[in-house]
């Protein structure tokens, strides 16, 4: 997963002479003098530890100002923190992408990104009291326990520091908002659109694919599902795949020669989505095992292009990573007037009559292309 700078941007050689020509060319137009004076300003607000890319887009943004005005007054360099509970999964690529667009757009640092690689609580809150210890200006967690993290939330509020919530969201946590999607009608509304499918009848067996079982941002899409399964007559079982991708490849492979009697795979996160899809298309199961993902990944999405899978779940990852990164901006550069706002980031059916989309366009948007890109949109709605 690519962290906060990634290898493709300019070295600081890279930014340094491209500084120097942008501001000698400047010199020869009348218009350079308050324009450079604009970007050496913006410059010099850069925090000492910018990373060239943030210089880079400082630049760009500076750019675009002096034709389109930028519409924030001048404000501190704000720093957020994302707390994830798997920070090198592949899903949250489209979510780094969203955050560090915002933050470009906004004119502050790239959030930080941290917290567990293996979903372990302990690590997650341990990075969240290293944020409230810093005295960051916003913090945005996955709330993927219904405990851990009341405490430190309540601490972050008590010194000034909004906290969110995105991906996952426990009722019981006083963060102001959460950002994400409803998982537990998600997985109702997958149960209700594999049973009208027709594919599964009473008595058969369902795999109910999860990652972590238990884990706040993924066990509601079981809970949501399980109980429409039964009704419908399934044999519906809970199969724990890992929080690590590459063992949930292994982990569902070795579950269906353990169970070839299967008739449905059901997998609720992204990574047993892709080892879902992975299986079918190993053991050529298109038409005797059906299958659903959840997510966007191009294995899953070419196993719904092929049919093999009857559709996939895309919860709009940028989304989880942009919105949060606007409204803590908002919440400090408006004294806290403008509160953050929960927002579901949507149910989004990825079918066979809908995915080529995805395929044909890789953006920042989904976490299939690293290029900013600007697609024309779809001619009817």
């Amino acid at each position: 997963m690519p962290n906060n700078d990634h290898v493709d941007e300019p070295s600081p050689q890279q930014w340094e002479m491209s500084r120097r020509r942008l501001l000698r060319n400047l010199g020869a137009a009348a218009v350079a003098v308050p324009f450079a004076g604009v970007l050496t300003e913006a410059l010099n607000d850069m925090p000492a530890n910018a990373s060239p890319r943030e210089r880079f887009l400082a630049g760009k943004r500076v750019t675009a100002n002096s034709i389109f005005e930028n519409p924030w007054a001048k404000h501190p360099p704000y720093k957020f923190t994302f707390v994830n509970h798997v920070t090198t999964n592949t899903f949250f690529t489209a979510t780094i992408y969203g955050l560090q667009d915002a933050a470009a757009t906004l004119g502050i640092p790239t959030p930080q990104w941290t917290g567990s690689q293996n979903s372990i609580v302990s690590e997650m809150v341990t990075a969240m009291n290293t944020a409230i210890a810093a005295n960051v200006n916003g913090i945005a967690v996955a709330l993927i326990d219904p405990v851990a993290f009341n405490g430190p939330t309540n601490n972050a509020l008590n010194k000034g520091i909004p906290v969110v919530s995105y991906n996952a969201d426990e009722p019981g946590n006083n963060r102001m908002a959460y950002i994400g999607q409803n998982n537990l009608t998600a997985g109702a509304a997958a149960a209700q659109r594999i049973i009208a499918s027709g594919f599964v009848h009473k008595g058969d067996l369902v795999g109910m694919i999860i990652a972590t079982p238990g884990s706040g941002n993924i066990q509601p899409r079981i809970d949501g599902a399980k109980p429409l399964f039964e009704k419908a007559g399934y044999n519906a079982v809970e199969v724990a795949g890992g929080a690590a991708q590459t063992a949930e490849l292994a982990a569902v492979d070795s579950w269906y020669l353990g169970h070839k009697d299967v008739k449905f795979m059901y997998a609720v996160d992204s990574g047993d989505s892709i080892a879902v899809a992975t299986t079918i298309a190993k053991y050529n199961l298109k038409g005797k095992v059906g299958g659903s993902g959840w997510d966007v990944g191009i294995p899953v999405l070419q196993q719904v292009q092929k049919g093999a899978l009857l559709f996939s779940i895309d919860q709009q990852a940028y989304l989880q990573g942009f919105v949060p990164t606007v409204q803590l901006f908002l919440y400090n550069i408006s004294a806290g007037l403008m509160k953050p706002c929960d927002t579901d980031t949507g149910l989004g059916y990825v079918t066979q009559a809908t995915v080529g989309a995805y395929l044909q366009h890789a953006t920042r948007f989904e976490g299939s292309g690293k290029a900013e890109t600007a697609f024309a949109p779809p001619k009817k709605i």
